[in-house]
């Protein structure tokens, strides 16, 4: 069967999923739309996206477009009979996502969320490690992972509450807290967090969430996600019965988070406790993870296999968690909560 896709939104995310449907190869880019398309497409241009939607020929939709769409579009790609990919966020809230499986059951089609970090090298293997159960139960995590924005920021649609619905944590922390999920496999049913933004002000854009979560099997979580991290950081910590997992850095294309380096050890290597030497260090100096996102998402449309990294239960799940994180961080003002809750209503 010919897999002919569509693509919503051509800017960075567009053309990078094009890249990577190119280098798995069961799929052809047959139609882009974007309000600015690049100068020299290589692809024909829709006038809409409702085009790329309507056009008879494409049977896979990828929606890499601003925030305030990825739930209206996602929902009528479904219902025209489309396998959809669709970027982070799923949408504004839990219940936008429960309304969007309510269209996904209805069409027998696939769906799945961009969540490339499950995908990234030192990740995967931060969770075969884990599952393997060499180095025990879960007992803690920490998660930090914060970028520097400047004044241009403030010139994008990022800055528009209507149409990013939140700050930083809908734009970057959304992944951490699909990792926590991802690796303990369990929500956070109890949720306590400050959400602000005391550098950038404004309404309803977060720059800064603290959160500490745990769940129900008692694994504890602390969570830090900020555009106020002059020095770009990325830092996953697992720690277990019998030893501990720190990945620090992420390889992406800009090279802002630094070089991958996954620290393994085990507690009682030199007793009281690990010492640096007992360490073993793993790098990983190429970001696969746009392509193994593809062929996961590949692999669901053209062979039956599930989507076990990035669906909508999934998806589903960090939503809620974000849910909570926004109305507990947002107890300490209630004007500031009282006027996002409605915005994020309309999304």
């Amino acid at each position: 069967m010919a897999y002919n896709v569509g693509i919503i939104g051509f800017g960075k995310m567009g053309q990078i999923r094009a890249q990577s449907l190119a280098e798995d190869g069961r799929a052809t880019v047959r139609q882009v739309y974007d309000v600015s398309p690049p100068p020299k497409c290589e692809f024909p241009v829709a006038a809409s996206a409702q085009e790329i939607i309507d056009n008879p020929a494409i049977n896979i939709v990828f929606i890499c477009a601003t925030n305030e769409v990825n739930k209206p579009l996602t929902i009528a790609a479904l219902r025209a009979g489309k396998h959809v990919f669709c970027e982070k966020p799923p949408a504004f809230t839990g219940d936008d996502v429960r309304e969007i499986m309510e269209a996904e059951r209805a069409s027998d089609r696939v769906l799945m969320y961009g969540f490339n970090h499950r995908h990234h090298a030192g990740v995967m293997k931060m969770k075969q490690v884990i599952d393997s159960g060499a180095y025990g139960r879960v007992l803690w995590m920490r998660g930090r992972y914060g970028k520097s924005v400047d004044g241009d920021y403030l010139k994008t649609w990022r800055a528009d509450r209507e149409r990013a619905g939140g700050g930083i944590l809908l734009d970057q922390g959304i992944h951490m807290l699909d990792l926590f999920l991802h690796i303990t496999g369990k929500p956070f049913d109890d949720v306590h967090a400050f959400v602000s933004s005391r550098y950038w002000k404004i309404p309803g854009i977060e720059d800064n969430v603290f959160a500490i979560m745990r769940n129900a099997d008692g694994v504890e979580v602390s969570f830090h996600s900020t555009m106020t991290q002059w020095r770009h950081l990325f830092s996953l910590e697992v720690f277990m019965e019998r030893g501990y997992l720190v990945l620090n850095g992420l390889k992406t294309s800009s090279g802002s988070y630094g070089e991958e380096e996954l620290t393994i050890a085990r507690n009682r290597a030199t007793a009281p406790a690990a010492n640096f030497a007992s360490e073993e260090r793993l790098h990983y100096a190429t970001d696969t993870s746009w392509a193994r996102e593809a062929e996961h998402f590949m692999d669901a449309v053209a062979l039956g296999m599930p989507v076990t990294y990035g669906n909508s239960a999934q998806a589903l799940n960090v939503m809620s968690l974000i849910d909570r994180i926004y109305t507990h961080g947002h107890a300490v003002a209630p004007d500031l909560h009282e006027k996002l809750q409605m915005v994020r209503a309309r999304g």
